[in-house]
């Protein structure tokens, strides 16, 4: 899912969270924010390097921490053990391809209040459940098709 937001939207965001407005996370955010497959590190610097040749990777790497830190973006990470990045910090759950390495948001609000019944039912004690996510692993059937979620 694309995140339509615009320039002075995300220097908005940024100062809410209580970080400085450096190009280096506007710019950073802003690429995220654009690319709904989940991508690694990696593939976020080949993406803003052409155009922002003095954000080095680690700049990148420190400034992605930082989102994490204050809840702009999550961490998500893959079977393959490498970490993607997720713009989409609302409660969703991710579908892994492991044939292809991609991850999917599925959000499914049946599935939420299932799982929610199933914790409130079994009263263990001394935990609070705060979230809930899933990943559920699954392989592509046909290559050339793409998933389609309903």
């Amino acid at each position: 899912m694309v995140i339509k937001i615009s320039h002075s939207e995300i220097k908005e965001k940024i100062i809410a969270a209580g970080l400085k407005a450096t190009h280096q996370r506007i710019v950073i955010y802003a690429a995220l924010m654009q690319m709904c497959d989940h991508p690694t590190a990696e593939k976020i610097f080949e993406t803003i390097a052409p155009a922002n040749p003095s954000i080095s990777t680690g700049t990148l790497y420190k400034t992605l921490d930082h989102l994490v830190a204050v809840n702009l973006i999550a961490k998500v990470k893959s079977d393959e053990g490498s970490y993607r990045y997720d713009a989409n910090v609302d409660n969703h759950n991710h579908i892994y391809c492991t044939n292809t390495n991609e991850i999917l948001d599925y959000e499914d609000h049946e599935l939420d209040q299932i799982l929610e019944a199933y914790f409130k039912n079994k009263k263990i004690k001394n935990l609070k459940i705060t979230d809930i996510r899933l990943q559920i692993n699954g392989e592509r059937l046909d290559l050339k098709k793409a998933i389609s979620i309903q």
